[in-house]
């Protein structure tokens, strides 16, 4: 990466897929900025944005962020470095710059992009959780990204926090400024826990209303696959979801309630055949097709196991090794109604403590 990678980027009014079509034509932004306006002019660029880029303009200004960037301790990664991140480079508008605060290596790992609603159930938040630590069980080389809002996202990057996963955050604003504000903590915790936090602003990016679009195309491009829970119709997640069936990356959701507001986006997504439909980090590798390759890589430790409360633990004492129980014969056993212990089977079973059997029974695991 050079003054003339960032000079490119600076280009007013050359915008992504301009420059995504030049790099393919020339191989190079040193090659772009030797040849004649003609040439530039040739592979679809107006006569005068060929011209401007030839006037070399922007190069007194990216030298000073060449600065910036040094100066904040950010590295910034061009599409021609061998470190760029090898799934954006198949998106038909990648970004040829991104700013990089923390491990760049980790954008090469297997990421997967996790994201949701900002109004996260209980529910979405223990699916959150579980999602992560059953990849994290599975998967030695994970990298969980998403977008670093309230709810879902920040729920995605707690949680590979907790189970020691490398995760990426993906800014929509230029770093080292966090994007909410109120998440500046956690931002460094990813970075000091070896991720990273990724943006492709400049330091003079102006705010113009699509910054948050253009941030999620990115988490849909880094990733192999999008995993969504929790979702409404109108959402980030589900513009997110829709910009990775376009870079013809597996999508999939975590299905919910009929009645839930927050549900109707993902099962939405489901019902349409757009996404395959995911209850546990098994899914996701399966999606994936990461099932084979992934038992011979082996399993990983994890950093922390799901813990479960004590009416959970007390609940665990009334099932019989081997033998499948229902709920009625738990309700007898303890004198519970279905209401209690309906939230307490579930906490179990997405605690990996129980597994749900055809005919509404439950079998205790070891």
């Amino acid at each position: 990466m050079n003054v003339n990678d960032l000079a490119l980027t600076l280009e007013p009014n050359v915008g992504p897929i301009n420059i995504v079509q030049l790099l393919a034509e020339f191989g190079s932004a040193d090659s772009i900025y030797e040849v004649g306006a003609w040439e530039l002019a040739r592979v679809g660029l107006r006569e005068s944005l060929a011209e401007q880029i030839c006037r070399k303009t922007m190069h007194r200004q990216a030298e000073r962020e060449l600065e910036y960037v040094r100066k904040h301790g950010l590295t910034a990664v061009a599409s021609t470095d061998e470190d760029y991140p090898p799934m954006m480079r198949e998106m038909a508008d990648y970004p040829h710059v991104v700013y990089v605060m923390g491990d760049v290596g980790v954008l090469g790992r297997r990421c997967v992009s996790m994201l949701g609603t900002r109004k996260l159930s209980t529910y979405g938040q223990t699916m959150c959780d579980r999602l992560v630590r059953e990849l994290a069980e599975r998967v030695p080389d994970l990298c969980v990204v998403s977008g670093l809002a309230f709810g879902a996202d920040v729920n995605f990057h707690r949680a590979a926090l907790r189970y020691g996963v490398p995760t990426v955050a993906v800014i929509p604003g230029a770093l080292p400024e966090i994007v909410p504000a109120q998440h500046s903590r956690i931002a460094r915790e990813i970075v000091e826990q070896g991720g990273a936090l990724v943006s492709e602003y400049h330091s003079n990016s102006k705010q113009n209303g699509n910054f948050y679009l253009a941030r999620n195309r990115i988490i849909a491009g880094l990733s192999a696959g999008t995993v969504v829970v929790e979702a409404p119709h109108k959402s980030g997640a589900l513009e997110t979801a829709e910009l990775a069936l376009g870079y013809d990356r597996v999508v999939m959701a975590v299905p919910g309630r009929a009645t839930d507001e927050v549900a109707w986006g993902v099962n939405g997504l489901i019902k349409s055949n757009r996404a395959q439909m995911v209850c546990s980090g098994e899914d996701v590798i399966r999606a994936h097709m990461w099932d084979i390759d992934v038992e011979e890589i082996g399993a990983r430790p994890v950093r922390q196991v799901a813990q479960i409360s004590g009416d959970a633990a007390g609940l665990l004492t009334f099932f019989e090794s081997g033998n499948a129980v229902s709920v009625d014969d738990l309700g007898e056993r303890t004198a519970l109604g279905h209401s209690v212990l309906a939230p307490i089977l579930l906490e179990l079973e997405f605690a990996g403590r129980v597994k749900r059997l055809p005919g509404g029974l439950y079998e205790k695991l070891s």
